[in-house]
């Protein structure tokens, strides 16, 4: 799965991910590279990220539709 904090953040508050790590009190590093997934926050950066962004953890995770990854691959 992938995490949306760019696209969340930006949906529902405006902000880019310097100003949601000004907020959060976190090295601009960190934002970054949970947003790019290279990184995973903790629970507990989890839990002030969405309080913070005013979501749940659902709304930050990208799930693929099941029949979009039956028809990759059945096309492959």
């Amino acid at each position: 799965m992938k995490i949306k904090i760019k696209e969340t953040v930006k949906q529902k508050k405006g902000w880019s991910l310097y100003k949601l790590a000004k907020v959060l009190n976190l090295p601009q590093q960190t934002v970054y590279s949970w947003a790019s997934g290279r990184t995973q926050p903790s629970y507990e950066n989890m839990d002030r990220l969405c309080e913070t962004i005013g979501c749940s953890v659902g709304d930050l995770f990208e799930a693929e539709p099941v029949q979009q990854k039956l028809n990759l691959a059945v096309n492959q």
